[in-house]
């Protein structure tokens, strides 16, 4: 999923989420004039140029939920910079989670993730159900609260909370963010999909530092398909 300029300004205008952002993010978003003299789109005052993600599938309308979602949980989410979404409706052999910077539009980068066992009994790489209940080992979709790192039996891992109805026992549950040996490109390569995990968002080990990084404490996950 990327997102281009044109869909990210539609999408936080069809959100209503522009309310959420200051000034100096509004002028981050809008274009600039390079030195040449031609317009340089999303460059605005101390916004960084980053090459594009790989694409994964056009999703606008995801944007857009994902962005009433963190106007829809503004009270909860501290941090407001930077979302993480994650395309449910993609297969697993594709980077279906993006990381996305508020205030340009711009994909910071695309990961491999992975989906609950109880998704996807047959194991064939596409999410068929989302569950919220005790024991399903399935993916659950809506919005999460990104919440304290913390060292597990799969190392350093982020915990969430999730902010709705369909996903409100994801910190019970225990769903979190966290790395796993059946994630990579490898994996991809060898059985065409990457492993399942017990409902977690599991990424690959070369990936998980990154992405703690960039979606600290404090911030928006939306998943849905």
């Amino acid at each position: 999923m990327t997102f281009g300029r044109r869909q990210f300004l539609g999408a936080l205008a069809g959100s209503a989420a522009s309310a959420l952002f200051p000034r100096s993010a509004a002028e981050a978003i809008a274009p600039l004039r390079d030195s040449a003299g031609a317009w340089t789109p999303g460059l605005g005052p101390g916004a960084n140029a980053l090459p594009p993600a790989p694409p994964v599938a056009d999703s606008p309308t995801l944007l857009t939920r994902a962005l009433g979602a963190l106007r829809q949980h503004g009270n909860h989410v501290a941090a407001r910079d930077v979302i993480g979404i994650v395309d449910f409706s993609a297969p697993s052999r594709e980077a279906r989670m993006q990381l996305v910077d508020v205030a340009s539009g711009r994909v910071l980068s695309s990961h491999l993730v992975a989906h609950g066992r109880g998704s996807d009994p047959a194991n064939k790489g596409w999410v068929e159900t989302l569950s919220n209940v005790y024991g399903s080992e399935a993916s659950c979709s809506g919005a999460f609260l990104t919440g304290e790192t913390y060292y597990g039996r799969h190392g350093r891992s982020r915990r969430l909370i999730g902010l709705d109805p369909e996903n409100n026992l994801a910190q019970p549950r225990g769903i979190v963010i966290h790395a796993a040996s059946y994630v990579g490109p490898d994996i991809v390569s060898m059985q065409g999909r990457v492993g399942r995990s017990q409902g977690c968002f599991a990424v690959s080990n070369s990936d998980i530092d990154h992405v703690l990084g960039i979606l600290g404490p404090g911030r928006l996950l939306f998943a849905a398909r």
